[in-house]
């Protein structure tokens, strides 16, 4: 699940970026101009890496000074549940998302640069992808302009490749996956569970689902902020891996329903079609955005990152951008 390996590039200091940015958003979930829509100033980026990674591994590090290269001046935080490399890639696997989702919004909204810009930019590698999704759902603020997501599982998972031969941690993790996935015990301490859907058992997944049921506004009873959060959004941007054999199934990343051989594509679903997180609002004004991109799970060439960042990422004054809302779908 982890970024490509680069060579590493020294990011420079930005404490004296805060000036440049203006007050904090009277209402943090919609992104809003400043009084200095021209300023150049390239937003933030927020990054959060994937199962198994950390937040100081070199390959995402590098993924930051790509961000840096595109659009020079930029900030970039990288998500981490533990200042420990060790102990925060230990939190990809275990843990209660929920509680590390809280701690990523005070952390974001205590930071003294990213809380007082009027909005951030934000990638995220596999299951980093849908934890932003939930972050700009549940807080978002500091608000989120673009998100942008590669081999998430949005739509959950219903297993995962085999792990190395040498990693225990990853061993350990799915064998309770497959032990007992509907266990409270699980449901609040094994990160993968959390994410887990099988089509095939819908009823369990809605009754102990920890999280995805959750941001997928899948109960009864739905939430209408994540629908007004995700439709604030000016770009979300779901980059799918062709032969992506680690996220099973791969569709996953776009939404898209796989029940056997039968595949049913987001827009034919009622999580778009009754807007339950409003992704059929955002499409409506062209925010949603379906990529590919070749080979295996988190195997991304560096023409691929510095195209999305160039397109999504960059000064607020982009944000200004009219966009043509398109007729019903």
């Amino acid at each position: 699940m982890r970024a490509p390996t680069r060579k590493m590039t020294k990011l420079p200091v930005f404490l004296a970026l805060a000036s440049t940015f203006h007050s904090v958003l009277a209402t943090p979930t919609s992104v809003k101009p400043s009084s200095d829509d021209e300023n150049d100033t390239p937003l933030p980026v927020v990054i959060w890496h994937g199962l198994g990674d950390t937040f100081s591994a070199e390959g995402l590090q590098s993924v930051g000074s790509l961000v840096e290269k595109v659009n020079p001046g930029t900030l970039v935080y990288y998500v981490r549940l533990d200042e420990s490399p060790s102990n925060d890639r230990t939190a990809t696997f275990y843990g209660n998302v929920t509680e590390q989702l809280a701690k990523v919004c005070d952390d974001l909204a205590a930071h003294p640069i990213l809380s007082t810009a009027p909005a951030i930019d934000a990638v995220g590698f596999s299951q980093g992808g849908q934890f932003l999704r939930g972050y700009v759902e549940r807080c978002n603020y500091p608000p989120v302009r673009s998100l942008v997501t590669f081999g998430s599982q949005h739509n959950g998972i219903v297993d995962y490749k085999a792990c190395s031969a040498a990693d225990w941690l990853c061993k350990g993790a799915m064998a309770l996956l497959h032990g007992n996935t509907w266990s409270s015990w699980l449901q609040s301490r094994l990160v993968p569970a959390q994410y887990f859907r099988d089509p095939q058992d819908l009823d369990s997944y809605l009754e102990h689902s920890n999280f995805l049921a959750d941001i997928n506004n899948e109960r009864k009873e739905k939430n209408e902020t994540y629908a007004k959060n995700i439709a604030s959004l000016e770009n979300f941007v779901m980059y799918l891996f062709d032969d992506d054999t680690t996220v099973i199934p791969k569709e996953t990343g776009w939404f898209e329903e796989v029940n056997g051989t039968e595949v049913t594509p987001l827009r034919a679903r009622p999580i778009y079609s009754e807007d339950w997180i409003g992704l059929k609002t955002l499409d409506r004004k062209g925010g949603l955005k379906f990529k590919t991109t070749p080979g295996e799970h988190m195997r991304l060439s560096d023409e691929v990152l510095e195209e999305a960042f160039t397109e999504f990422f960059g000064p607020y004054k982009g944000a200004s951008k009219e966009v043509q809302v398109q007729d019903e779908l």
